[in-house]
């Protein structure tokens, strides 16, 4: 039996999550070669271990079992251990949490546990598993042993299962095409899905626990506009989007003192949430709100956005330029400790006069919402909270903002929630990308060059040798990148592209463009596989096309290869996004709502992406940017290309400068004639969008 107090061989791992393990009593492995020869040359079974640094039920199942000596003495007997950070190791963790739902036909979740055979195949598959018998689940001791008697005793019984679950897993890779082209039903069901699944009570499209969804929310935004631009009225769909984003923004899942949001909330009503900070939750949120912003004007919105910018900013960047992963949940041993009140605190730091205003506001007048404390929610509006303290809403506004600031103030002197300080590609694309829309539609310059220093630090430290790494710890970068890798950069650098021009990021996406289809491309089937043809081989080569957490990166691929297909004039990706839809047209016919992501595709397959160029002189083309990128067009992009640009791609050179500023505006294929005056751009551009009198009103 190892000592605790002997590092094994997660000690010489980048993971955070892998390092919290490092020093448990348990024979743990990486995942790799080394643990698998083991299994086979030894016969023993595989334990596989999932999770991540910020999981509150991972640290539970951890310090019950993984610290315990007698525990990890039937581990160490029966089994080689092994440990899969999930955020280093989508692949596995995608495939294995598939594997668990055709194992056990109930949702996964971390941390997962399964049992293995040598050729990596499930036999058995769990969650989280008490120490002892509890919540109606085995005690884990008694489960290991029971486990260990059933490999040595029926290893028929293994193989048949096995064999019936990789056959299972095989047809998932193969799905039937739809009986008809897609076509905009599909996009119309969608809707009409989310609609009958949508709560209207609280926002959200689901019971308890709520998750953000923001692949749906986007949907719901899109779909507002293109009905708008078709002169059909659907305010339901705002509506809906809005009512959410208003919902979780008063919630407990949003970090009112602080900004940013957690990953989801335990209850219907957004209030308590589970802790734990995602950098890719946060990102699409950020695009989201300042989106919600540009549409209706409202300054809650934009408030939201701009202080998940800046929790970002200060918490999540690193000095080098990337944005860390996560916030976790826990602080001294407790979920939540760190962001949990007691009114006496609260009202010792904000004083006499102004508590009332503040406990109305934030809740403390009511009973505690979390463990015997408070955890702030929007508990009433701001005016009815200050009318019942007897404040106008402006004096209100200045306490609160006071208060907040104080109590803020406090909580950085506690112990804070571990930092996973891994620099994940995919997810930092995802934050560059919401801070370049941020920065477009709050007219924020500070965020477009936070996100320009983290995609120069994946240039410089993620990309080598004409290849994408999924992540870096500590300067030390590894594993090769995933398709949500090079999906998501390739779209945040169509949003930076949008903010200022440079020549070489735009060869940069296109040399990722490449590299996607040549090596992530079904070439027989069309769409795309989750990891490269020069991955490890496992047990299945998922293509997933359905969002989850994080939209699809196959649906968020097919929709930059069509905007970059315009933009570059380059027809091979539009035919690869063709071939990607008709490969996923029977998952989409089969459940629209749950592939948001390639809906958006659609929606720009269906009616061509607008396209503005803008050529001239670089000083002056700055008014016609900004006119072009307003009001809120989710499928118009505009770039201003000044004349000294170089290096640019024939589509574009073909569209020369001038002294004086020229607009190229272009619906797919097709250009209107040179545009040379401001007034006439306007007047094309309101000819394509709604009537001044059809816009959102401000509320």
């Amino acid at each position: 039996m190892m000592s605790s107090a002997t590092p094994n061989r997660l000690a010489e791992e980048t993971s955070p999550y892998l390092l919290q393990h490092a020093d448990n009593p348990v024979d743990w492995y990486p995942w790799g070669e080394a643990a698998l020869c083991r299994s086979r040359s030894e016969d023993k079974p595989i334990l596989l271990s999932i999770g991540y640094s910020a999981c509150h039920w991972c640290h539970v199942m951890a310090h019950e079992s993984f610290e315990d000596p007698a525990i990890a003495a039937i581990m160490n007997a029966h089994f080689v251990n092994v440990k899969v950070d999930r955020e280093e190791r989508p692949d596995i963790d995608r495939i294995y949490q598939t594997a668990h739902h055709l194992l056990t036909q109930r949702g996964g979740g971390w941390p997962l546990t399964l049992f293995l055979t040598p050729d990596q195949v499930p036999f058995f598959a769990g969650t989280y598993f008490p120490k002892s018998a509890h919540y109606g689940l085995p005690g884990f001791p008694e489960l290991l042993q029971r486990l260990a008697e059933i490999y040595r005793e029926r290893r028929d019984d293994i193989d048949q299962q096995n064999a019936e679950l990789l056959g299972m897993l095989a047809q998932l890779g193969n799905r039937a095409l739809a009986e008809t082209p897609l076509n905009a039903m599909a996009i119309d069901r969608a809707r009409a899905e989310l609609s009958r699944h949508y709560d209207p009570t609280w926002g959200g499209f689901e019971a308890a626990p709520k998750f953000p969804h923001t692949a749906s929310l986007t949907r719901l935004l899109r779909h507002w506009s293109s009905a708008r631009l078709d002169g059909r009225d659907d305010e339901q769909a705002l509506g809906m989007a809005l009512h959410t984003l208003e919902r979780m923004a008063e919630g407990g899942i949003f970090d009112h003192l602080g900004g940013g949001f957690a990953r989801y909330s335990v209850d219907e009503r957004w209030m308590i949430p589970h802790f734990e900070k995602m950098l890719y939750d946060n990102g699409p949120l950020l695009a989201l709100y300042a989106q919600a912003h540009a549409a209706t004007g409202r300054t809650d919105f934009r408030t939201v956005a701009e202080e998940t910018a800046a929790w970002v900013m200060r918490e999540m960047q690193a000095p080098e330029g990337g944005y860390y992963s996560s916030l976790d949940a826990d602080s001294e041993g407790e979920e939540g400790r760190f962001y949990a009140w007691t009114r006496e605190t609260v009202r010792d730091t904000v004083g006499e006069a102004g508590y009332p205003l503040f406990a109305a506001r934030y809740g403390l007048d009511g009973p505690a919402n979390f463990e015997g404390r408070w955890h702030l929610v929007g508990a009433r509006p701001l005016a009815e909270a200050a009318a019942a303290a007897g404040f106008d809403e402006a004096a209100a506004t200045a306490r609160l903002t006071a208060a907040r600031e104080h109590l803020f103030a406090l909580r950085e002197t506690r112990i804070r929630p571990g930092l996973d300080d891994k620099i994940l590609t995919a997810w930092n694309a995802l934050m560059i990308r919401g801070m370049a829309i941020a920065a477009r539609h709050l007219n924020r310059p500070g965020y477009a060059q936070s996100a320009e220093r983290a995609l120069s630090f994946i240039r410089e430290v993620l990309w080598r040798d004409g290849r994408l790494l999924a992540t870096c710890k500590d300067g030390h970068a590894h594993l090769p990148a995933y398709l949500d890798d090079y999906a998501f950069l390739i779209d945040a650098l169509l949003e930076l592209l949008q903010l200022r021009w440079r020549s070489d990021e735009a060869d940069f996406a296109r040399t990722l463009a490449d590299t996607l289809l040549a090596h992530f491309e079904d070439g027989e089937h069309g769409g795309f596989y989750f990891t490269a043809d020069d991955h490890e081989n496992l047990i299945q080569r998922p293509k997933p096309m359905a969002d989850e957490a994080m939209p699809s990166g196959y649906g968020v691929a097919t929709r930059a290869l069509i905007r970059l297909g315009h933009l570059l004039g380059e027809p091979r990706y539009l035919e690869a996004a063709d071939r990607a839809l008709a490969a996923a047209s029977g998952a989409i016919d089969q459940a629209p709502s749950a592939h948001c992501s390639l809906l958006d595709a659609l929606e720009e397959q269906l009616n061509p992406t607008s396209l503005v160029i803008l050529r001239g002189p670089s000083e002056a083309l700055a008014p016609w940017l900004a006119r072009s990128l307003t009001p809120f067009a989710p499928s118009r992009l505009a770039f201003a290309i000044p004349a000294d640009a170089d290096d640019l791609p024939a589509a574009l050179a073909d569209k020369p400068s001038g002294t004086t500023p020229r607009a190229y505006y272009c619906h797919g294929a097709h250009c209107a004639p040179v545009i040379d005056r401001l007034e006439s751009l306007n007047a094309a551009l309101r000819e394509d969008e709604p009537a001044a009198d059809d816009a959102a009103k401000p509320t």
